[in-house]
């Protein structure tokens, strides 16, 4: 993120002051679990039990006002929902869990959406151990556990192992948000498998900035996807960004 940034957005997220300081990291470092210990300590701990949305909304508050967090965040996170709404998928994976956010905002709109079928399923998977704990933690709170099972390891290992063990037949929805450089990689590997079927969405964050151009030639040239891009701002900062939303043939 850009530390060339008008003094009013500081002013709206002092959490990107941190962008000043030379050698910022935009993730790590210890503010995961300093997030977990905002929310255990905040003054409406209590009523986060089991609403996703007052969950959510101490994250934004910590990603605004103390340190920056790599989550989807309320804007790009508003257009996945809004494609969730639309879609009904029974079945999620998505690729960089992070420490929960997007497990939790995606899960409940999948909720939402099942009405009174059976619950959907969510599969989150997340190669840092640490932030698969805290993902953990906060979709517990949240009230997700059911619908959210979170899987530790490397998403292609997870993939492959998922498959193997009868976990996994297909995907509706796919959900790429972990290094850019394996988005193309771990999408072949979903279709090596036969989990993405027609109908199949996969959504791809983050292909402007910092930016994955191989992931977009190589679904944009798919003879089996058709592929568009979606305007959507990194928050906080309101940055612009894209997702790329691709589905299958």
């Amino acid at each position: 993120m850009s530390t060339t940034m008008p003094e009013e957005i500081f002013e709206k997220y002092p959490s990107l002051k941190k962008f000043k300081d030379e050698g910022y990291s935009e993730w790590k470092g210890g503010r995961e679990r300093a997030l977990l210990a905002y929310i255990k300590q905040h003054s409406e701990f209590a009523q986060m039990h089991d609403s996703p949305s007052k969950v959510l909304k101490a994250m934004d508050d910590f990603a605004s006002q103390e340190d920056f967090l790599i989550n989807i965040g309320s804007d790009k996170g508003r257009i996945v929902a809004d494609l969730l709404t639309e879609n009904k998928p029974k079945v999620l994976v998505e690729l960089g869990g992070y420490v929960g956010y997007s497990a939790i905002l995606f899960a409940d709109q999948m909720r939402r959406s099942a009405g009174t079928d059976r619950p959907p399923r969510l599969w989150s998977l997340e190669f840092e151990p640490e932030f698969a704990a805290i993902a953990k933690e906060l979709i517990a709170i949240a009230g997700l556990t059911e619908v959210v099972t979170v899987v530790t390891g490397p998403a292609d290992e997870s993939l492959r192992n998922l498959k193997a063990d009868g976990e996994l037949e297909h995907i509706d929805f796919l959900f790429i948000d972990h290094v850019e450089d394996l988005y193309e990689q771990d999408l072949k590997v979903c279709e090596e498998l036969g989990l993405l079927k027609t109908g199949s969405v996969v959504v791809a964050d983050n292909v402007v900035r910092p930016g994955a151009p191989k992931y977009r030639e190589y679904v944009r040239g798919h003879p089996g996807l058709r592929s568009w891009g979606v305007r959507g701002l990194i928050m906080p900062g309101e940055l612009e960004d894209e997702l790329e939303v691709s589905e299958m043939l």
